[in-house]
């Protein structure tokens, strides 16, 4: 498996994907954003490049508000197709797309990201210490111990870089993704159901491809790192004012559609 050494040539020196749109104004955690996004998420089946490309507009803006982009060496774990690790590089980044699956990889535009690593996120395929920031959106989930991911992205970032760390917690109202509401049932309930009414399982299946990640779990793990300490801890989509939410045990849960978690590298 190729590894990523800062100490070699930069192999992606002078490569550009896709230019998507790159937000110029100052991330805001405004009300009307909240709207844009929730209502986006209508569309995330059916027009994903709409879906995704809004959002990781969105993310990189919120990225920037902790960390500066230009130039820096950025892994995107579980980046998939591309939607973030495009406009990380509009914003000047140098991205590392880095997912588990080649299929996915190539499914927008025919071929992987460039500067793409296939790797799993539990056994991230970068050097210690290698990047600026490590980020990822939306894998958390999908992924059987959620934790040790965590941890990779930790180890991967050099002292003083940045991780940036969303996930949609299982009892907020997207928590069964296809299969919402019914997972407030039960996974594997909710998956049956799909199942029998589409004639096929769901994409996110239930103990396979999708998994219960807690916010209070996220918490105790972000408290307890010893490798970062916690900067922020916010639901993702929801305005500035809601923030607090995330201090109030059980409603959290409920109410916050995604946690994002950001940390710095001791």
């Amino acid at each position: 498996m190729w590894c990523y050494d800062p100490a070699q040539p930069d192999p992606f020196a002078g490569r550009r994907g896709v230019a998507l749109e790159t937000p110029q104004a100052p991330f805001q955690a405004t009300l009307s954003r909240s709207v844009r996004l929730l209502g986006a998420f209508r569309k995330e089946q059916s027009d994903p490049d709409f879906f995704y490309g809004m959002l990781a507009r969105d993310t990189v803006a919120q990225l920037s508000a902790y960390t500066a982009l230009d130039g820096a060496l950025v892994a995107d774990i579980g980046g998939g197709p591309g939607y973030f690790t495009d406009v990380l590089r509009a914003a000047g980044a140098r991205p590392v797309c880095v997912d588990c699956d080649a299929g996915e990889m190539m499914a927008r535009q025919g071929a992987a990201p460039e500067g793409a690593v296939l790797g799993s996120a539990l056994d991230i395929p970068l050097a210690t210490g290698s990047v600026d920031v490590c980020f990822s959106s939306n894998v958390l989930e999908h992924v059987p111990d959620p934790w040790r991911m965590g941890d990779e992205m930790v180890r991967i970032t050099r002292p003083g870089g940045v991780i940036y760390l969303s996930f949609t917690n299982w009892l907020s109202p997207w928590g069964g993704h296809e299969t919402s509401p019914w997972h407030y049932l039960g996974g594997q309930r909710a998956a049956a159901r799909y199942t029998r009414r589409h004639g096929r399982p769901p994409k996110n299946l239930y103990g396979a491809g999708l998994y219960a990640v807690s916010i209070g779990d996220a918490l105790r793990w972000a408290r307890r790192q010893p490798g970062a300490e916690l900067l922020d801890a916010l639901p993702r989509y929801h305005p500035h004012w809601a923030t607090r939410v995330i201090r109030v045990p059980g409603l959290r849960e409920i109410v916050s559609w995604n946690l994002l978690l950001v940390l710095r590298r001791r």
